[in-house]
């Protein structure tokens, strides 16, 4: 079986403005520390996500919204920190899309690949049914997700959530389903400041206190999370993969580093081949340290390749 990675040159195309944490450099240096790994196959186009598809996250009134701001020219402030621009919607869709195609490689009924890493923006997973927010349009997980869910007939799927901000839109989307575990592993006291986490039966929340180091990281995710995922026993997992927990990124305090992601991977990678038949799927989400950002992902998708 074999890794794969998927984006798409759209991705590059989405302009955020000078001095923005979600520049089109974080698709180039991840691409450039992957480019190490031999055993991987690579997608450089993805598929664009229908509006039917969307659709199964997010309201169509939202969705239209969202449509009608993208004949501008110039960047439109969503909110002070989420601009959408000429080339945002074509990225976003085809973002979405990429989880989708992941989705189809690795549930086919003769997959070759069980193993996938989007490389895409913009992010998704603040994006709520209604709301664009924190950098995100639509959320690309979760339409993978559902995606799963409806084509496959999946009945158990885990969704862990690494970025340094709670995934609150993935919360959102799929509060008390009974189909989708979410773990969510996230600095306290972070974006997006919406006060206490979901409290819902099928969400996991592990706040780190501001400042926490990967060997706090690594103790609460086997204290808190990975018996209960391994008690739901998934059909196949999703991550949000966040890499702005590490300890040079500019947007949060915590103290990670590429071998706390190489460990994740390692762990989840155990309950992938336990339960999922090795299937999983990551999404990247934050990570704006550029100098720390390829060797962080490539750290991790080394712990779901390894032997």
């Amino acid at each position: 079986m074999t890794t794969a990675i998927i984006t798409d040159p759209s991705c590059l195309m989405h302009q955020t403005g000078i001095g923005h944490p979600d520049c089109a450099d974080r698709i180039i240096v991840i691409k450039k520390a992957l480019a190490k790994l031999k055993s991987i196959v690579t997608f450089e186009k993805s598929i664009k996500a229908t509006l039917e598809q969307l659709q199964m996250v997010h309201d169509r009134k939202y969705i239209d919204e969202v449509f009608k701001l993208n004949t501008a020219n110039d960047l439109i402030n969503i909110d002070s920190d989420t601009l959408i621009g000429h080339n945002t919607l074509e990225a976003a869709c085809h973002a979405a899309g990429a989880v989708i195609q992941a989705v189809d490689l690795v549930l086919s009924k003769s997959p070759q690949i069980n193993s996938v890493f989007c490389n895409i923006r913009p992010p998704g997973h603040h994006a709520t049914r209604n709301r664009a927010m924190g950098f995100c349009f639509f959320n690309n997980l979760a339409v993978g997700v559902a995606h799963a869910i409806k084509v496959y007939n999946l009945k158990r799927i885990a969704i862990v959530d690494f970025d340094a901000h709670r995934g609150n839109g993935t919360e959102d989307i799929f509060l008390n389903s009974k189909k989708v575990l979410i773990c969510s592993i996230y600095e306290d006291l972070l974006y997006p400041f919406d006060g206490p986490p979901t409290n819902a039966n099928n969400i996991i929340n592990i706040p780190l206190p501001p400042g926490s180091t990967g060997r706090e990281f690594r103790a609460e995710i086997i204290q808190n999370a990975l018996d209960k995922i391994n008690d739901f026993k998934p059909e196949i997992i999703f991550c949000s993969a966040g890499f702005d927990g590490h300890e040079k990124d500019p947007i949060s305090t915590l103290n990670l580093t590429e071998f706390d992601y190489l460990w994740l991977s390692q762990q989840l990678k155990q309950i992938t081949d336990k339960h999922c038949k090795g299937r999983n799927i990551s999404v990247l989400e934050g990570g704006y340290a550029l100098d720390a950002l390829g060797s962080s992902v490539l750290a991790y998708i080394s712990g779901f390749v390894s032997n």
